[in-house]
């Protein structure tokens, strides 16, 4: 059973350049009140390493996060609820006022000076700490301040760089070139590989692999930035194979065992974890998010765990003999898959050979509410009587007859009644350990980076090379692991089948949902085309600066002399 320890936060978060407004630092400890020698102590240093983590939990599998990462893209629109929908739309509103985007840059700054002030202090013993101890942990600081600039990068493009610590109230910030930001998060990533360990006693703190993972995908985005230099692919291809055959990660058999939550969530696929625990105790705040060490944080995310169990789900609770409870979740309707997703992607003709659109999404929902009803969505009968444990509710993935639909005894949802409330939901995020059915803290642990986008990230970068030949092998190995038995020969795909559009589409049958697909787009230069070709909420207002997000406007106050120091992106 996982246990997250819960630590005390050491509050860096005030002394940051943009500092935050006073009501998000009420719950924090300010700065003036944490000795600096404390810091320097054993205790001190090791409470600032784990806090360091503590932004992981305001990042994977959050609202907010989704609502970057899933919504707006071609495989991903908008369902029925929701108070961002103006994010998938790209209307106006989506604005340096965005709430996302705001809490997302001063989540990962505060994360950022803590780092700086761990680092900081790696040139000084810290009594009663190891040397090696001591050397690991800056290594793992430097990997996590890596990771918070290559998604703020990502997003914003020029971000402020600062790599050391600010004691005092900092007002004046500039933005960094991105060729800058990206030399400083491959140095700290470069001098975190040497110093990590393979393993650690501690599970999920960062080790060597989920380093040399990260490399690649930096490498693999910086080959498309305006950094990118001749061998970045060759780079980003390098890192990945070595993830592939230089550590102990291998293929969980069963792409459907990804999913199970308890001992699922811990197995040799995953790299690294954003983990979250059922007791509300550790659960609360911004905790550490990839092991089982732990920080508590004032936020306006607090306690909220994982609840990317949310927001996948379609209105199933209100239909004929179905309630809510804790199985099928609480469904908040936010993301609706495109029909791109369910076409295209994950064609009807592919599903014989490949088993991930079984295992992707829910398809069946049995009577929780026996009963005879007449508020049926299905047009093929009127009404339906349903006893406990019977099917409700099919949905077939293809456009079945009115006939053939007329002779089964529940309702079935075809294509053609899709809407915003009624689609296939994604079961990835579901989580079933919940307390009850309102309950919307979630415990289910997040994967950041797992083997099987390892082996895409390698066969995308060989692939850039015009080394499709190489790449085979990479996709084949996932294609297999997700065939149905016997069907692994069919799976497989040949050199020439082996491109960028594949790629395009293979990443989504693997890793839906999982907060990739905007920066995919981003990377490949194709977010507007697909968007605008995919996503029809999308289409008529996605124009060619929204490959950038807004800079926060509270960013732009406080810093000395406004936007003239700090200018907002073009077109916001």
């Amino acid at each position: 059973m996982k246990k997250v320890h819960v630590i005390k936060f050491i509050a860096l978060a005030a002394v940051l350049f943009f500092t935050p407004a006073c009501e998000d630092l009420l719950d924090e400890v300010p700065i003036s009140q944490v000795s600096g020698l404390y810091l320097d102590s054993k205790a001190g240093f090791e409470d600032a390493v784990e806090a360091t983590y503590s932004t992981l939990r305001d990042w994977y599998g959050r609202e907010s996060a989704f609502t970057l990462t899933v919504f707006g893209t071609d495989t991903y629109t908008m369902g029925a609820d929701g108070s961002f929908k103006f994010v998938n739309q790209y209307t106006s509103q989506m604005d340096s006022r965005l709430t996302p985007t705001r809490d997302i840059w001063n989540y990962f700054y505060r994360a950022i000076n803590t780092a700086n002030a761990v680092i900081d202090r790696a040139g000084t013993a810290i009594p009663g700490l190891d040397a090696t101890t001591q050397k690991i942990r800056v290594a793992e600081t430097k990997f996590l301040r890596a990771h918070d600039y290559f998604l703020l990068v990502q997003m914003f493009g020029p971000v402020h760089l600062t790599l050391t610590e600010n004691k005092v109230v900092q007002k004046e910030a500039s933005r960094t070139p991105v060729p800058e930001i990206y030399k400083a998060i491959l140095a700290d990533l470069e001098s975190a590989l040497v110093d990590l360990p393979v393993s650690q006693a501690q599970y999920g703190r960062v080790t060597k692999g989920a380093c040399e993972h990260l490399l690649a995908k930096v490498y693999l985005t910086k080959a498309t930035s305006e950094a990118k230099a001749t061998d970045d692919f060759a780079k980003a291809a390098t890192h990945a194979q070595n993830v592939i055959k230089n550590y102990s990660y291998s293929l969980v058999s069963d792409f459907a065992k990804l999913w199970e939550q308890g001992a699922g969530e811990v197995n040799s696929e995953v790299i690294m974890a954003c983990q979250y625990s059922a007791d509300p105790l550790t659960n609360i705040g911004q905790t550490v998010g990839t092991n089982n060490i732990g920080s508590g944080i004032g936020s306006d995310q607090s306690g909220n765990g994982n609840n990317g169990h949310l927001y996948f789900g379609m209105e199933y609770d209100t239909q004929a003999g179905m309630q809510r409870d804790v199985f099928y979740g609480r469904p908040f309707k936010r993301f609706m898959p495109t029909n791109y997703t369910l076409n295209v992607v994950f064609k009807f003709e592919d599903r014989v050979n490949d088993s991930r659109y079984k295992k992707t999404f829910r398809d069946t929902w049995l009577c929780n509410r026996p009963g005879t009803f007449t508020n049926v969505f299905d047009n093929s009968k009127k009404s339906l009587t349903f006893a406990s444990g019977d099917t409700t509710i099919f949905i077939p993935g293809y456009e079945m007859s009115l006939e053939e639909r007329a002779k089964r005894k529940y309702q079935v949802l075809v294509p053609s009644l899709y809407k915003a409330n009624l689609f296939p939901t994604l079961i990835k995020h579901m989580d079933q350990t919940r307390p009850d059915r309102t309950y919307e803290p979630g415990s289910r642990d997040f994967f950041m980076f797992r083997l099987a986008e390892t082996h895409l990230i390698a066969a995308e970068a060989l692939i850039a090379q015009n080394k499709a030949a190489e790449a085979v092998p990479l996709i084949n190995a996932v294609r297999r692991r997700a065939a149905w038995p016997g069907k692994q020969s069919a799976m497989e795909i040949t050199e020439a089948q082996a491109t960028m559009d594949f790629i395009m589409e293979e990443r989504e049958r693997e890793l839906l949902g999982e907060m990739h697909r905007w920066f995919d787009l981003k990377r490949w230069g194709n977010l507007v085309q697909r968007v605008r070709t995919y996503n029809a909420d999308a289409a008529p207002n996605i124009k060619d600066f929204h490959v950038l997000r807004p800079i926060p406007q509270d960013q732009i106050d406080r810093t000395t002399d406004g936007k003239n120091s700090f200018p907002q992106n073009p077109g916001y």
